[in-house]
């Protein structure tokens, strides 16, 4: 990974055009040719960025007081982030390794088992690929087929919020160009669903699912077997 700490301004380039003024700005230039560009706000959320695989072009530039011009090309779209730089403050790059992604915890993953194993709780004639299906960006916890034969990625969460969906997003964006998976849907299931999750989940055509933990266990709510 790259950190660029840099007073640059920022030009998308493609679909449509946007356009951030010059500002301090954090630059991440990921390993798996992804680019992000940050302020010191918005949380984790980027002011702008290119999905993978992407280019970068690093030239000199003598303009307005800029020192640089950085441009970031979408391997596929050929869209374009055009950063024009004033001042780098700090520019290191570090090698992460392998990460070993995310450790659910034991309700998470025990959900997952579950609805693995009762797949048809979704409905008749569902059956399951795979647990744990990897990508490049990291395991989908269930992978499976509805009972038309079409793919479902599914995303399991004790607590579904945005978060989750957005993750879900990226996978589905990458199983899709998977021409022996593709067209894959998605869900998002979760123990309880925040609201705001579940208009994000609609807004990008993924189906929102409530587990009842217990009932999956095959437990009543008295306690009792089923």
């Amino acid at each position: 990974m790259r950190l660029v700490i840099a007073r640059c301004s920022v030009d998308y380039v493609g679909r449509l055009t946007a356009h951030l003024p010059m500002a301090p700005r954090l630059i991440l230039l990921k390993a798996d040719k992804s680019v992000s560009i940050h302020a010191d706000d918005r949380a984790f959320k980027p002011l702008n960025w290119m999905n993978p695989p992407c280019s970068l072009r690093e030239e000199p530039y003598d303009e307005n007081g800029a020192i640089s011009k950085w441009t970031i090309t979408h391997g596929k779209t050929g869209e374009k982030l055009i950063l024009t730089i004033e001042e780098i403050m700090h520019d290191h790059s570090h090698e992460l390794g392998l990460d070993p992604g995310l450790q659910k915890d034991g309700v998470e993953a025990h959900l997952q088992e579950l609805l693995a194993e009762h797949i048809t709780t979704l409905g008749d004639g569902w059956t399951m690929i795979r647990r744990e299906y990897p990508t490049a960006i990291g395991p989908v916890d269930i992978l499976c087929r509805d009972h038309t034969g079409a793919t479902v990625a599914i995303e399991l969460k004790r607590r579904g919020d945005i978060d989750g969906v957005e993750q879900l997003t990226r996978y589905l964006e990458l199983l899709n160009r998977d021409t022996l998976l593709a067209p894959v849907r998605g869900i998002f299931a979760a123990q309880e669903i925040k609201p705001q999750a579940k208009v994000l989940a609609n807004d990008r055509g993924i189906d929102c699912v409530t587990l009842d933990y217990d009932e999956l266990r095959g437990i009543e709510r008295d306690g009792t077997l089923f």
